[in-house]
């Protein structure tokens, strides 16, 4: 078959290849004429390319933040570790300062009751007898001695006692609460009651003293050693 190609020239080259070409913005500008609309064009291809720059260092800022997030977490959970260890070492602390805090109690008050029996037993004189020794409390601990000494409130508290008893001479009562006095254990000795009653047909003085133990100074605490060397 034979064709022909009646096609002008300048149609002929074109319809023999199309070319996709990219459109010419300097002719498209040029041939722009309203300087509002050029305005518009610039605005936007700044506004883009603004926007696209702002884009990418916010990604980048945003890749740091989340590295210093992750390192703020691990520290966190050091941190966190570390509290952890803390408070069981403080509940360990006031565990044995409670247990301390008790030995030292016990360790104080079980001096208290000999020291005390001790005294009434020294200070008591003939023809008197005690029917009752009794705690009626805990006094508030001096901070002195009765020689101006400063006392460990750690180791030693005051006992409010009260003693019963009777006697068969009125004399003997007064003696009594007068050497009360002069031990260095006991103050504030006062009595409290004293009543006389028939018994076996001979009259009785019934009585009652108030007093309160307190730590001696140590002028008259004296240290024994535990062995002695026998040569």
């Amino acid at each position: 078959m034979i064709e022909v190609n009646l096609l002008p020239g300048q149609k002929r080259k074109a319809a023999g290849g199309r070319r996709l070409r990219m459109p010419d913005v300097r002719a498209v500008l040029a041939n722009v004429k309203d300087p509002w609309l050029l305005g518009a064009v610039a605005a936007a291809v700044l506004a883009i390319g603004g926007n696209g720059a702002l884009y990418f260092l916010n990604r980048a800022h945003v890749s740091k933040l989340e590295a210093v997030l992750r390192g703020v977490r691990v520290e966190k959970r050091r941190f966190d570790v570390a509290v952890a260890q803390k408070q069981q070492a403080e509940r360990v602390r006031d565990s044995l300062s409670a247990e301390m805090a008790i030995i030292r109690s016990i360790d104080a008050d079980r001096y208290i009751w000999p020291h005390v029996m001790d005294e009434i037993t020294k200070a008591l004189p003939a023809y008197t007898w005690i029917t009752n020794v009794s705690s009626v409390g805990i006094a508030a601990p001096a901070t002195t001695t009765a020689t101006g000494a400063p006392v460990d409130s750690t180791v030693s508290q005051e006992v409010r006692i009260s003693i019963d008893g009777r006697t068969v001479d009125i004399q003997a009562y007064t003696t009594f609460m007068r050497q009360l006095a002069a031990s260095p254990w006991l103050a504030d000795v006062l009595p409290t009651r004293a009543t006389t009653v028939i018994e076996q047909d001979r009259p009785v003085t019934q009585f009652n003293i108030a007093l309160r133990y307190h730590p001696a100074d140590s002028l008259y605490i004296r240290m024994m050693p535990l062995v002695e060397s026998v040569r």
